[in-house]
């Protein structure tokens, strides 16, 4: 017997858990299903949660050896306890999991465990090992997510050549750790070892780190890291990656000198990029093709070509970001509900949880000029700042792009501490249309890492910061 919802939504990562909690919250009936035991998708489970937590634990243990004798707090005897720190980040997965799992109880939203796919446009089969259960839906919501990719010649074994769902979960720091792909995915969990003590080379395809953010932040953040110890070979081509089970073997080409490339690693980690994850789900029984990346094709409104049927996060067209896939879950919700919500996605900020941070909202400077729009900018260093210097962490910059007719903020962008929290103040501004001028007026608290961005809004506002 099958069971009826208003809305089903396939996928609990933040775009499906967040879309039908919304769902929910304004009446209609809504089931979730989750392919997995437990809820919260890639990003809490192998993706964004642990990965924080772990580099969080790795910064604390690298401060203790490093930087803690600058403060004059002299630490002997330190050892790194690897099981017991990836024990603390599955303890933190586990309750962000669990927190969503009562959210759901909560919202009451019935939850099916087992793999969804569409039998007809109102008709859903969820199968696991216990059976099959059909449900019957008004609408339904993919949001099923990604997984890693790799390109042919550098195949995931899961053991020597891993993605970042291995990464996550060594039971051992590598000796050396080479890197494939200078992204934001990559440099973290390179930052991360790093930090723990391994050899860190880190291979970019590209001729610079975080290559589709502000040109300026990847030239900082290589600078820093650079001189963290980690290595870097840009604009190097990769054409095979090996493995004999004990070491891995990474061949290379310098596409710039035409010069060959070897590195010998005891474990290669591959971070080229994602892929929308859309296997079986029978979207070939509602007439649904994919578009050349493998994406779910919608229109302005998330639907896609079926009329009762929406789509969210990483499977359709975008960034592949978190806080992306859960705007759009309530963006859809909302419309199911016959309301008119927002979304505008040139202010949706990319973080990089490196350290220094990364941090990046609107129009880049590249962008700018490619389009050929005029702009003004100013910048303030983070080591004029009272705040950074207090707490040794003078690295990075803030850079803010305007409009020179109107001074309305068109891009901000920086590298330095909490920048992950700071480019929220910009997104607010840019949400409200601010101008620099009007950020700059704005009273912000002293010491205080926020202050950066205001300086920088009077630098680009009449070229005069108080503090430079």
């Amino acid at each position: 017997m099958s069971k009826e919802f208003d809305v089903v939504v396939i996928g609990s990562g933040p775009g499906g858990y967040v879309c039908a909690i919304r769902l929910a919250q304004l009446g209609l009936k809504t089931a979730i299903i989750e392919k997995y035991k437990t809820l919260g998708g890639t990003c809490l489970n192998v993706g964004c949660i642990p990965s924080k937590a772990l580099l969080d634990s790795s910064e604390r243990y690298h401060e203790t050896l490093h930087s803690h004798s600058t403060h004059g707090i002299n630490v002997k005897g330190v050892e790194l306890d690897l099981s017991k720190m990836m024990k603390r980040v599955q303890n933190v997965v586990d309750a962000t999991c669990d927190g969503v799992k009562f959210l759901m109880n909560k919202n009451k939203i019935e939850v099916f465990h087992g793999h969804g796919s569409f039998k007809d446009k109102n008709t859903i089969v969820v199968k696991n090992e216990d059976g099959e259960q059909t449900l019957k839906t008004k609408k339904a919501v993919i949001a099923t997510g990604s997984k890693p990719t790799s390109f042919p010649g550098m195949e995931i074994d899961k053991k020597r050549i891993i993605s970042s769902t291995e990464a996550i979960k060594l039971k051992e720091v590598p000796k050396h750790l080479v890197v494939i792909g200078g992204g934001v995915i990559g440099l973290e969990l390179g930052s991360v070892y790093k930090r723990l003590g391994a050899k860190v080379s880190v291979v970019e395809y590209a001729d610079g780190i975080i290559s589709m953010m502000d040109k300026e932040l990847g030239r900082n953040l290589q600078k820093v890291l650079k001189k963290d110890g980690i290595e870097f070979y840009l604009s190097h081509q990769v054409s095979q990656v090996k493995s004999d089970g004990k070491s891995v073997k990474i061949t290379a080409k310098n596409m710039k000198k035409d010069s060959p490339l070897e590195l010998e690693a005891d474990y290669c980690l591959v971070s080229v990029g994602r892929k929308p994850y859309t296997e079986n789900l029978g979207l070939e029984n509602i007439g649904i093709q994919l578009d050349e990346r493998g994406r779910i094709p919608t229109d302005g409104h998330l639907k896609t070509p079926v009329d009762n049927i929406y789509a969210i996060g990483d499977v359709v067209k975008g960034a592949m970001l978190a806080h992306k896939a859960e705007e759009e879950g309530v963006f859809v919700a909302e419309q199911l509900a016959g309301q008119k919500p927002h979304l505008n996605y040139n202010l949706i900020p990319g973080v990089v949880y490196t350290w220094p941070e990364v941090a990046s909202v609107g129009k880049t400077e590249e962008e700018l000029k490619k389009s050929e729009i005029k702009y003004k900018k100013g910048s303030f260093p983070f080591k004029a700042l009272g705040r950074a210097r207090a707490s040794e962490e003078s690295d990075g910059l803030i850079k803010v792009l305007a409009d020179p007719e109107t001074d309305e903020i068109l891009g901000v962008h920086m590298i330095g501490p909490r920048c992950a929290d700071l480019i929220a103040e910009a997104v607010l501004a840019m949400e409200y249309r601010a101008s620099a001028e009007d950020v700059a007026r704005t009273c912000h608290a002293h010491p205080t890492y926020t202050e950066a961005f205001k300086e920088a809004c009077l630098a680009a506002t009449e070229n005069r910061p108080l503090h430079l």
